[in-house]
């Protein structure tokens, strides 16, 4: 095992999944955590016990992740009302990449699938708060866990966690709100910065204006004269297909990358990025990427898509897919890809510190990303064409409509359906895709992470362009954001020195 300060090793080991995965720590395969109440208070009491780093930021990035855990454990428990933590503990889908030879990842399957039972265990005694809307929006995601298992002994236990979550969808309360004081400290302790809910809902506000000025200009670019959502309901119906988006996708990454290397956007990206459907136990989400991560050897990564149900309605597979329409996919796969997420993975292959390459700020990552979509577009990316402008406003609708609802649904300010209703009108979602989205608040609370990590970065880069002045490039700046690893918000200021 690594020598490593036992601060970062014992907050890994309260995120053992993520430390797996998205860190590469293998040290980590073919075991579960201990997601009980006592495994819990466990894990939370040693957290803070091992030396201070030496570098003053890192020192400041771990005590925010310490922090972090502190609220998301001690404080908010997640692991009693919240099934997202215990489904990615069972999650088999790590051992899916190639990160080592098929008989290792097999063998920490076989080792993980193994522990099932314990894990479930621990989860029905945890999961006593659950509220029936959560449990609902996660009975997919739930089920999909067993996909390709045929161990008898792991699902029967998988089964009685159905069955628990089947209850909690039953007979759980509806009240799904976490409070404004206990989702400004889910939100702010992670980035090492106190956050004022109500100005942060007058700036989301104040974006969702901007973009829908953006998108009424692009849409009489291309079709003067029509009201955009017309035109935006004629854009949006036009996808590939369930069968056609990895191909069109696929295509968008080599556009995409010989864009950002042109336009010197970042230091060279380098690797494979794969695309395919998502696990069938991560269609929570619309699409996502798999990394090749910084602690693992190199292998391709996956930039996955999650297709519709195949037991919808004709109709609903079809709104669904609208998501992916040959308008949006393009700014989709720069969030996914580059020079989103995998360039952003690239790069912390190459960081130094175990801070920096192992513990990571979800704020700045998916605000790097969405950033990066209209990074593009300020740089010319298919200036000729006003659909990828109209796409970039509509996924930056989508997310500020997240967080929007994030801030209503939990300060009890929006009820459900008018989350939903807000997707539909805001947002151009239809149907199952609208509901998708709403319900993710109620799981994902901090989900207005995109667009508020978005504004911080671009509120840094005008400091940086006023301070650094003529010395100012897109290049300087985003090399000294991406030194920082996964930095904090509340950091990410160190890069002006």
């Amino acid at each position: 095992m690594r020598r490593v300060n036992p601060r970062i090793r014992a907050a890994h080991e309260l995120d053992l999944p993520g430390a797996r995965e998205n860190a590469g720590l293998h040290e980590y395969d073919g075991l579960v955590q201990d997601l009980s109440p006592g495994g819990v208070a466990a894990g939370l009491g040693r957290l803070g016990h091992g030396p201070r780093e030496a570098d003053s930021h890192d020192e400041a990035h771990l005590a925010a992740t310490e922090a972090a855990l502190r609220t998301g454990y001690g404080q908010v428990e997640m692991h009693r009302w919240n099934p997202v933590v215990h489904l990615a503990n069972l999650d088999l889908a790590c051992y899916d990449r190639e990160y080592a030879p098929e008989p290792d990842r097999a063998d920490a399957r076989r080792r993980h699938l193994a522990a099932w039972p314990d894990a479930v265990e621990a989860a029905v005694a945890a999961l006593d708060r659950v509220p029936g809307p959560v449990a609902t929006a996660l009975m997919p995601a739930a089920r999909g866990l067993a996909a390709g298992v045929t161990d008898a002994t792991a699902l029967s236990a998988h089964a009685r966690l159905v069955a628990h979550l089947e209850t909690a969808a039953a007979d759980g309360h509806r009240e799904v709100a976490l409070g404004g004081s206990a989702l400004g400290a889910l939100m702010g302790d992670a980035e090492g910065m106190s956050i004022d809910l109500s100005r942060l809902s007058d700036r989301a506000d104040r974006e969702a204006e901007r973009l829908a000025g953006l998108l009424h200009d692009a849409c009489g670019r291309l079709a003067a004269g029509r009201p955009p959502n017309d035109v935006v309901a004629g854009l949006t119906a036009d996808h590939p297909g369930p069968e056609g988006v990895g191909p069109a996708a696929t295509a968008l990454i080599g556009v995409l990358t010989d864009f950002t290397r042109e336009r010197h956007l970042l230091d060279e990206v380098d690797g494979e990025c794969r695309v395919g459907p998502a696990p069938e136990s991560r269609r929570w989400a619309m699409a996502m990427m798999s990394w090749a991560a910084p602690y693992e050897p190199d292998a391709p990564s996956w930039y996955y898509v999650t297709p519709p149900d195949p037991s919808w309605p004709l109709e609903d597979q079809d709104e669904w897919m609208s998501v992916f329409s040959r308008t949006t996919l393009p700014a989709i796969t720069a969030h996914e890809v580059t020079p989103g997420h995998f360039a952003h993975g690239r790069m912390l292959r190459r960081v130094t510190g175990d801070v920096r390459r192992g513990l990571y700020s979800a704020a700045f990552i998916e605000g790097w990303a969405h950033y990066a979509e209209e990074l593009l577009l300020e740089e010319g990316f298919m200036d000729s064409d006003p659909r990828y402008c109209i796409g970039v406003c509509i996924e930056a609708l989508v997310r500020v409509t997240r967080l929007r609802c994030a801030l209503g649904i939990h300060t009890g300010a929006m009820t459900m359906a008018e989350a939903v209703a807000a997707f539909e009108t805001d947002a151009f979602l239809k149907g199952p895709a609208a509901r998708s989205e709403a319900e993710r608040a109620t799981y994902d609370p901090t989900y207005g992470r995109y667009t508020w990590g978005k504004l911080e970065i671009l509120d840094l880069r005008d400091e940086a362009m006023a301070a650094w002045g003529p010395r100012y490039s897109h290049l300087r700046f985003h090399r000294a954001l991406m030194e920082l690893g996964g930095p904090p918000l509340g950091l990410i200021g160190d890069v002006l020195g």
